[in-house]
């Protein structure tokens, strides 16, 4: 493949980079109100533990969306192209967090209230499940040879950026605002601070132009009809793979954020401004085990550094309950800032291992069904199987399920070779 110019290359890694970070960011300010906010507001009930159950449930339903996200937007970049695909899934998911900004309470409108929740919680999963496929797609595709696992580490790069603007807006209200303030309005503002960022993530994609590999694919023979249909019949094997082979990092990633930031304020009485500052602290370590894992990834394999960081995902799991304890903050930030970089090792690779599993003219839909897929196994229930596990014997019931989600990935890996199509 010939490389593009250096200008070229730097504006297409930009436009993978910034359509993720908004779209994580509004994924993830509804993840920080669901542990924070939604439940004394949308899911009242005299139990507190049960409507923080019912908060998490509802972060839940996203995940459950993806994969159908995943299908549509898929069909859709599979058979005319990856620009216009991404810029719909980005103004699907931006709408849906914007509209949440002026939802009422249930005291407002009861039943109702949580119910509308839900169906933009719905929206925003749609718009997601098109996203990180079609964004890691831009990227590899327009890598020159020897960089696809770099170039495809640019969107989940994403994610520890929109973790930084997101619990950064929330940590910055809070010192800012009362509790009163942020529970009455405060709360509202990042999901209306979403429309400025997808307007610059809009402005940056529209100006894009089709991958090589997606051109030459729709020149070498026509698209396929029904993509997920070639999928599943021509390449099950690496979509079983693939799907399993995410699990770990959607596991660890939410155990260690939105289930962390519950447990730690409300379990363990951790001041939630002081725990806020301690997660995006400890999130820069995610964002330099990305880049590492991914550069050592070009120079080894995807397959190699993705088993080591499962490895590790064990260990992680197995040193949860020592780590994180009460009047320990410096404890917990450590076992946190491991977590998050070990997370880089189970996450960055994918954004150059799961494109290359699959030929071009089926791409699209195989990234982002086996990515969505995984991220129900391992992330959709997490939040609550957690908080439930908690409940029955303590934290290292959480670094069990932690450490089998990790095995899980592990299975995922060795049933695919390690040869790249994009090679």
């Amino acid at each position: 493949m010939a490389a593009a110019p250096i200008a070229s290359h730097r504006r297409i890694l930009f436009a993978s980079l910034v359509g993720t970070s908004v779209e994580f960011y509004d994924f993830y300010i509804y993840a920080t109100a669901a542990a924070l906010v939604f439940p004394a507001l949308f899911f009242p009930a005299t139990d507190p533990a049960l409507a923080q159950l019912a908060s998490y449930a509802s972060f839940s339903v996203a995940f459950f969306a993806r994969p159908l996200g995943g299908l549509v937007f898929g069909h859709f970049g599979d058979r005319m192209g990856r620009k216009s695909t991404l810029v719909a899934s980005l103004m699907l998911m931006g709408i849906s967090t914007v509209l949440i900004a002026f939802l009422p309470t249930y005291a407002m409108i009861g039943w109702v209230a949580p119910a509308l929740l839900c169906l933009l919680r719905f929206g925003q999963g749609l718009g997601l499940g098109g996203e990180w496929g079609g964004a890691s797609l831009l990227a590899v595709e327009n890598a020159p040879p020897g960089w696809t696992n770099r170039y495809g580490a640019f969107p989940p790069l994403g994610a520890p950026v929109g973790f930084i603007f997101a619990n950064g807006f929330f940590l910055l209200l809070g010192a800012l605002l009362s509790d009163d303030q942020f529970r009455e309005w405060g709360w509202r503002l990042p999901f209306l601070a979403s429309a400025v960022l997808v307007g610059l993530g809009l402005w940056v994609r529209v100006k894009l132009t089709e991958t090589p590999a997606f051109v030459a694919a729709q020149e070498s023979a026509p698209p396929p009809r029904i993509p997920v249909g070639e999928l599943f019949r021509d390449h099950w094997l690496p979509t079983l793979a693939g799907t399993v082979g995410t699990v770990a990092c959607f596991a660890l990633f939410y155990i260690s954020t939105v289930f962390i930031i519950g447990y730690a304020t409300k379990g363990l009485g951790y001041d939630r401004e002081t725990f806020l500052a301690v997660e995006l602290a400890a999130i820069l370590f995610m964002a330099a085990g990305i880049w590492i894992a991914s550069s050592l990834a070009d120079r080894s394999s995807a397959t190699r550094v993705l088993a080591i960081g499962c490895v590790a995902t064990v260990a992680a799991g197995l040193t949860i309950g020592l780590f994180v304890t009460a009047g320990a903050l410096a404890s917990v930030f450590a076992w946190l800032a491991a977590g998050l970089f070990v997370m880089g090792f189970v996450y960055g690779p994918l954004g150059g291992w799961l494109p290359s599993l699959f030929p071009a003219r089926v791409r699209y839909t195989g990234v982002s069904v086996t990515f969505n897929l995984g991220g129900i196994i391992g992330g959709g229930l997490t939040p609550l199987i957690a908080a439930a596990l908690v409940e029955k014997g303590g934290l290292v019931l959480v670094g069990y399920y932690l450490a089998g989600a990790a095995i899980l990935s592990l299975v995922g890996l060795a049933l695919v070779s390690r040869k790249s199509r994009l090679a």
